[in-house]
This record gives C-alpha cells, structure tokens and sequence, in this order.
C-alpha cells in the first residue's frame, strides 16, 4: 500500500502521446467543473492532496506528475523550449482523458507551465490560479522590464544547482542532518519556519521522486566570462527557466482571457524580490564572493515583474487578483490552508 496517498485520493496512470503520465485524482460523482494542480519543481502532486480532498463535492480535482517528477515517465527535458515541454505533457494528460475547459492551478515552477499553458491553449482555461509562481521573465539574471543583465544571462539556468542537495536528492536522503539535505531545504525555504506537519515526510519523499541528471534536475551549463563564470545551458530542468529560454510574456496576447487569481506568502524567499535561489542577491549579501555590484548583476525584482505583466493582462482586458498572505512562505496551501483553500474556490465560482 501507498503511504504517501491520503484516503479519496486515487493514482492512476495515463498513456498519452508524449508520455506516460502519473495522475492523482479526488474522483466527484457528479462533477460540474475539473480542477488540474500543476506542482513546482523538486516536488510532485502529493503536495497537492490535502487541497484535492477539500473542494467541493462537484469538483473533480486532478494534478499531473510532470516528467521526471513522482510517477510519471522520466524523459529528457528540451529547455530551449522554455516550459514547453512540461505544457505540452499536461495539454496531453488533458486531450487524453477527453477534459476540455478546466481550471489551472500552477504553483512555482508549476505556474509557469499553467502560463505557457494558457498561451497555447487558452480556450481551454476556465480559470487560472498562480501560487509563488516564477516569474514570466525566468528566474534569475533580468532587470525589471525582463532585460538581461549579461547577454548570456549568466548565474542563471543549470549551473545554479548545490551539488550536496543534489547528490542528496539522488541517495534518498530523508534526515535533517545537513542544510542541504531535502527536509532542511523544505523546512528552511519551502515553508517558513518553524512550521512543520504531520505530513513533512510525506513531502520529502515527493521531493525524492526528483529524477537527478543533465537531462532534468539540474540540467547542464555553460563556461561564462561574466560573473559568476557560469551560464545556463540547454537542457534539464533550471535552464527550462533561464530567461534565454523562458518569455511567458505572451499571457498578455491570449484572446481568451480567463480571470487569474496569484496568491503568494508575504515571507517567500525563493520567488522574491530578494530570493535566497538568485544568486545576484546572494552576491549582494557577500554570500558569493566578488560580485560585481547592483549595475551589473543586480537581484532580479521578481514580483514587481509579475505585477507588471498581469497589470498589463488586465489592461488588455483581463482581470486579475492578487493576495499576499502575511506570514507566509513559498507554500501558501500548506501554511495557509484554510484561507487558500477559500480563495480557490471563490475564484473557481
């Protein structure tokens, strides 16, 4: 038996064209509307369960393992296509078990690939729910209008990856016992302390189920004259988010508009404007020696430049809402239950 699926909660897998896909589903017997969870990186849907099994009776929930992640197929991961290759997974989950409409919910990286999504498909998004999601420039290595601090968007992509947490990843590691082991991270970054669960063993073994290589977590990388000597490369997971690879500025375009709820904690520190993952900040912190200063390598404002696109969504004739829960890190589902769990279903009608 699965210890790592809560009751109601039910695993199947799904062949599609692109992939062989593992899907979690809260089933409703009368469903008038589907939800579909898209998680973040170094997770997979068990995230999502507790989120599932409180909608409504007439929410069907479902949430895609990408690939690489949880059960789904582990596959090479073409990153100069942006988040594409994850989008394109999800839009095939969905043709292959015959949904049309549905309401998106993206959380980090996850969110981007809801983004890339609706650019693609946006008549079939009833809804769209970004939680600390990356923003529509990438992560890493661009001034506020999304421009590159280096042409080759160095400190970005691949090479930003800790070795130790890495090769933790890869051995299964589930203790505490160093900063870069997997619980320390989730308890460190991906909430804020010192909250912990019943259930951290549970999202450490989602964060596990990370497939470790140069074709998905990190990915590759480039030799760089620009500090701090790296760039990204072009293939694996982070450089899917490089901003040489990743423009998710195309939402503001989309014909069909639907409404876009962004809901993120007010203490995030890996989508931020001062993220502890940007390593322009971390430089600016003297974390990372010799960095150049703020007019060459600056933190990237990452949530003044998803405010600006989605004001610019809005003013194109989309709508959006954003909330900012106090208190709160990278995983308001988890530290905010009740209240993201609210505006979920407020958004979704």
């Amino acid at each position: 038996m699965d210890q790592t699926l809560f009751d109601g909660i039910v695993a199947t897998t799904v062949q599609t064209p692109r992939l062989r896909a593992q899907v979690l589903e809260r089933p409703a017997a009368d469903a008038s509307k589907t939800v579909v969870f898209v998680h973040g990186n170094v997770s997979s849907s068990l995230f999502w369960q507790p989120t599932m099994l409180a909608l409504p009776d007439d929410v069907r929930a479902l949430a895609i393992d990408l690939r690489g992640f949880g059960g789904s197929e582990t596959l090479p991961v073409d990153a100069t296509r942006g988040l594409r290759d994850y989008a394109d997974d999800v839009a095939s989950v969905v043709e292959t078990l015959g949904l049309h409409r549905v309401h998106l919910v993206g959380w980090s990286m996850g969110g981007g690939v809801a983004m890339q999504y609706l650019i693609d498909h946006p008549e079939r998004v009833a809804s769209l729910t970004l939680q600390a999601p990356v923003s529509p420039y990438g992560f890493g290595g661009t001034g506020a209008d999304g421009s590159l601090m280096t042409p080759d968007a160095a400190g970005t992509g691949g090479g930003e990856g800790n070795p130790d947490f890495i090769a933790r990843l890869a051995a299964g590691d589930t203790t505490a016992d160093a900063p870069a082991s997997p619980l320390s991270v989730y308890l460190g970054t991906y909430v804020k302390p010192p909250l912990t669960s019943e259930h951290d063993q549970i999202w450490v073994a989602s964060m596990l189920t990370t497939a470790t290589g140069i074709d998905n977590y990190p990915g590759d990388g480039f030799p760089s004259k620009n500090w701090p000597g790296f760039a990204p490369g072009t293939r694996g997971v982070l450089n899917t988010m490089a901003p040489t690879h990743l423009d998710l500025t195309g939402i503001v375009d989309v014909p069909d508009k639907p409404d876009i709820l962004w809901i993120r904690g007010a203490d995030d520190v890996i989508v931020s404007d001062t993220s502890l993952f940007d390593l322009n900040f971390l430089g600016q912190l003297g974390v990372i020696p010799e960095w150049p200063g703020a007019d060459v390598a600056p933190p990237q404002p990452m949530i003044a430049q998803t405010r600006a696109i989605l004001e610019r969504y809005a003013a194109a004739g989309g709508s959006f809402e954003e909330i900012v829960l106090p208190d709160c890190g990278h995983s308001p589902h988890l530290e905010h239950f009740d209240e993201f769990l609210a505006a979920l279903v407020r958004h979704i009608g």
